[in-house]
């Protein structure tokens, strides 16, 4: 409680001492990434079994994970069906590996009886609210028939259910996370108001999908639309079995990925020809092939600039769909203005630039290839004004003048036909330059030697930042030299065999203020990853486990969240699933 107090005096006092009146205001900047924070969440209740026989749900969810970059973006998954049946935390995706393992998590996932929609909602709130990191943009993707089956056993009622769900969507509102609702509706029972509604209240956007030929333009869609790019048809064919030249062109060198994905009833052959007219191994390094039952998806890595060909082989007769989605890593940002204050009729000056993870952009195409916009909305009178921007090698510009009203704000946008940007809003705050002169008072030996409250605060601030010092020193002392009782019982499980090893009994006396469970496992090399699991002291004769690493950890069946700490009590068992090798470590805190 003492050192919340003193942060928060501390923070007040710095702001107190800082404030002053500044004419230009710029809001945060935008997110230096594209990456995205997926949750998919879907209906696992018995009622799918006729709003989704040929379990096209489970073939979005591997489409949408394909169409996911390697570069770190996080997909997690919900089966719920009148509770949460089975969880997968957010994965960050590093390999080809890692989308596998969330596929065949989808395809273990069975039916069960009753549904309540609002349990998957929630569920997917509550994990995003855990993991979300600020370089991410998140997103949660619902599959189901939007129908409530509640088990009459239980007390829960249509109208706490109703209720619920409002919550939820409430809070997936509030709290900036769109829901894509995506209807099931094979037996023509969708409760298609419920899911349009849940997906207009939170930004997001309804899809009634029937059969798995409609699920590329969906998820495509999707995927676009929450990263301001843009669906580019490429064409419709019909298989005569052999291939089939279909046109590529990379439109620049800052395209980081483009997603081909090619839906068709029976399975195809491809092949990919570089502008340099070679041809490149499929799958590859560079290109990443995906297949499932209804679609194939062609994942191109960091392409060069030019004309691709993609080759097609198709059985006779078969009509293949094929969309392409390109993936930039780039963001639209205002340069500074020239000067921080404008007086009501001057004119203000404009440039806009590309930025690659803070770094600007001086290709000259890739300015010169899109239109550019400038927004000017007069606070006052709610009126905006468009201003065409001029490209040239170092970004976007134009100029506007200001007229009367007392504030404005400015927003650039630019897109080509393959995605679009835009900045964060910047306010200017006009100076009044009409507005009477105020009459000079006369100054006097008091006026001259104002109190000094700006040294009075400072020490304040000095003395406090002290005592906080000495605070956080003795505690961390505290920490450090705090033991630990009990012990713990490890298990390892090889999931390719099945073979478990003895449990082994560990005890903890022997350690103080932290320990990893690495020790535990006596330092094993295959099990170095378990380093950044550290357990340190809880109250109440409890651990606190802090994980860094990228393993899984579960309790009860589902995976938690662990990174910023979960109190270990007494026969709690947990389950660790490292990244680099597939075997479990199972632990329990005994006495």
């Amino acid at each position: 409680m003492l050192k919340k107090w003193i942060s928060s005096f501390i923070v007040i006092t710095f702001l107190l001492c800082n404030s002053s009146y500044l004419s230009v205001r710029a809001a945060s900047p935008l997110h230096s990434t594209s990456r995205i924070e997926g949750m998919l969440v879907v209906d696992v209740s018995n009622s799918m079994k006729s709003s989704d026989p040929n379990n096209i749900s489970s073939e979005a969810m591997k489409m949408f994970i394909d169409m996911a970059s390697l570069n770190g973006d996080k997909i997690g998954a919900i089966a719920y069906a009148d509770e949460v049946m089975r969880e997968k935390a957010l994965v960050k995706l590093r390999s080809e590996q890692d989308k596998q393992d969330l596929k065949d998590f989808i395809d273990s996932v069975g039916k069960y009886t009753y549904t309540d929609l609002s349990t998957g909602v929630k569920e997917a709130v509550k994990v995003l609210d855990s993991s979300h990191e600020q370089d991410y943009f998140p997103l949660i993707i619902l599959l189901a028939d939007g129908n409530n089956e509640l088990d009459p056993k239980k007390p829960k009622t249509a109208a706490m259910a109703e209720d619920d769900l409002k919550k939820a969507v409430s809070d997936a509102k509030a709290k900036g996370y769109p829901i894509y609702t995506i209807g099931l509706n094979a037996n023509g029972k969708l409760n298609k108001d419920l899911l349009t509604n849940v997906a207009e209240s939170t930004n997001g956007k309804f899809f009634e999908a029937t059969s798995a030929d409609k699920l590329p333009g969906i998820l495509s869609e999707i995927f676009a639309n929450h990263l301001k790019l843009k669906i580019v048809p490429v064409d419709q064919l019909v298989g005569n079995g052999d291939f089939q030249d279909i046109n590529i062109p990379v439109p620049n060198e800052n395209v980081l990925e483009a997603n081909i994905s090619l839906i068709s009833s029976q399975p195809v052959e491809v092949k990919f020809i570089d502008p340099s007219g070679k041809e490149l191994a499929v799958p590859s390094d560079q290109v990443l092939l995906s297949r499932s039952k209804t679609y194939s998806m062609v994942k191109l890595m960091k392409p060069v600039q030019g004309d691709w060909t993609l080759k097609v082989k198709g059985v006779p007769q078969d009509k293949i769909d094929i969309n392409l989605v390109f993936n930039y890593d780039l963001q639209l940002k205002l340069s500074p203005l020239a000067k921080q204050g404008y007086k009501a009729g001057e004119t203000v000056q404009v440039r806009a630039i590309f930025e690659d993870n803070g770094t600007a952009i001086t290709d000259k195409e890739i300015y010169k290839s899109m239109k550019a916009t400038a927004y000017v909305k007069d606070l006052e009178r709610g009126n905006t004004e468009e201003i065409v921007l001029n490209a040239d090698d170092q970004g976007f510009t134009g100029q506007f003048k200001l007229g009367k009203a007392t504030g404005y704000e400015v927003v650039v946008k630019a897109e080509d036909n393959s995605f679009f940007r835009e900045t964060q809003p910047e306010r200017i705050i006009v100076k009044n330059s009409a507005a009477a002169p105020v009459a000079a008072k006369p100054s006097s030996a008091e006026d001259e030697k104002p109190f000094p409250w700006l040294y009075v605060a400072a020490g304040v601030v000095g003395a406090l930042l002290l005592a906080a010092l000495a605070y956080i020193v003795l505690s961390k002392l505290k920490q450090a030299s705090r033991g630990f009782s009990g012990q713990m019982i490890v298990e390892i499980k090889d999931e390719n065999t099945g073979e478990r090893i003895s449990p082994q009994f560990k005890k903890l006396k022997g350690f103080k203020g932290k320990f990893r469970l690495h020790q535990l496992l006596s330092l094993s090399p295959e099990f170095t990853e378990t380093e950044q699991i550290i357990f340190k002291p809880a109250s109440g004769d409890a651990l606190l486990i802090v994980n860094h690493s990228d393993c899984t950890i579960e309790k009860g069946g589902r995976a938690i969240d662990t990174k910023k700490g979960l109190v270990v009590k007494r026969n709690d068992r947990l389950r660790i699933i490292p990244k680099k090798v597939n075997k479990s470590i199972y632990i329990e805190y005994i006495s």
